[in-house]
């Protein structure tokens, strides 16, 4: 007798009969509006929400391209003015004198005149020979001796550089006569300087300085054929040694005569100013608020024999003072 298969308890057990052939199974039918298990992991190229995305980020980025290139709007005279405005209630301002001293005072100068203690005392001992009294020593008062050379300061004026290369206007009073001439630039640098040209009618000298600082401002001159009493002026220079020193005025007048108290010079032509002037202003620059120069300071007018200011200064145009250097007229 035939015994029975065992098997595992872990397997199914299999029918003893065998059941007759069947057909396979069928796969279940979709549900309406599903996609395909292939289709749903994913998306066509062609898909409509892809399409509408690229169109999406096309037209932002487009926008923003527009955007960025469209014009600033223009800056209007409105605009400007109420910036200018605005500047000039937040920020104190420099008067216009402040702004013309600026602009002239890297081209002013000192001047010194220096003679030889020897010759002075000789000319002092024949003056006072052919007046019959006897010469007055030397004290300090009268100048102080520079050293080895025995030197004394003569006279202390001022100049302006109107050429970059060295060339100085001053008054023809300040150098005349002198043994040797020092100028003393803006920034300190001293140099010794000679007369290269001489315009006595108008008491003008040029003067050529040995050595210049290496950033040189020549000043900018400007014609009086439009200058009217009333304009404001700055007369720059070493009144009485001091400085440089600025005063403020305007033009009193313009053609004016003034003779000198000795009665041996009379010049012609000149601007009246009351900005004050005293001796040491001699040669210095007579200047618009832009700081351009239009006089050359050269005398005041006191009927005392006090050599102070009383209102009354006169300055050489700068078309006769050019002309002295040799440039055009304007």
């Amino acid at each position: 007798m035939r015994r029975p298969a065992l098997y595992s308890s872990s397997r199914p057990a299999r029918p003893a009969v065998s059941a007759p052939l069947e057909a396979p199974p069928q796969p279940a039918a979709p549900l309406e509006g599903a996609l395909p298990a292939k289709r749903r992991l994913k998306l066509s190229a062609t898909h409509p929400l892809l399409l509408w995305s690229a169109i999406l980020l096309l037209g932002a980025a487009l926008l923003a391209s527009v955007l960025m290139q469209q014009p600033q709007r223009r800056l209007t005279q409105e605009d400007i003015n109420a910036a200018v405005m605005k500047t000039m209630e937040t920020q104190v301002m420099p008067s216009e004198y402040a702004r013309a001293y600026d602009n002239i005072r890297p081209a002013v100068v000192r001047v010194v005149s220096y003679v030889k203690k020897s010759r002075l005392q000789e000319a002092e001992a024949k003056l006072a020979a052919k007046n019959g009294a006897k010469p007055k020593p030397l004290g300090p008062a009268t100048g102080d001796v520079t050293g080895d050379n025995d030197e004394i300061e003569n006279g202390v004026g001022t100049g302006v550089v109107i050429i970059d290369k060295g060339v100085i206007l001053t008054n023809l009073h300040v150098v005349s006569g002198a043994d040797r001439i020092k100028v003393i630039f803006h920034d300190g640098l001293e140099s010794s300087a000679t007369i290269s040209g001489v315009q006595a009618e108008n008491d003008l000298a040029v003067l050529q300085a040995a050595k210049i600082p290496d950033d040189m401002i020549a000043a900018t001159m400007r014609s009086t054929g439009d200058l009217a009493p009333g304009d404001k002026v700055l007369a720059v220079g070493f009144p009485f040694g001091i400085g440089p020193s600025a005063s403020g005025g305007v033009i009193s007048g313009l053609g004016r005569v003034f003779r000198s108290p000795e009665g041996k010079q009379e010049m012609k032509n000149l601007i009246q100013f009351d900005a004050a002037a005293n001796p040491g202003n001699s040669g210095g620059p007579l200047v618009t608020m832009d700081g351009e120069v239009v006089g050359i300071v050269t005398a005041i007018l006191n009927p005392t024999s006090a050599r102070t200011f009383l209102g009354i200064g006169f300055a050489v145009p700068i078309e006769n003072a050019a002309s002295a250097a040799g440039l055009p007229p304007f």
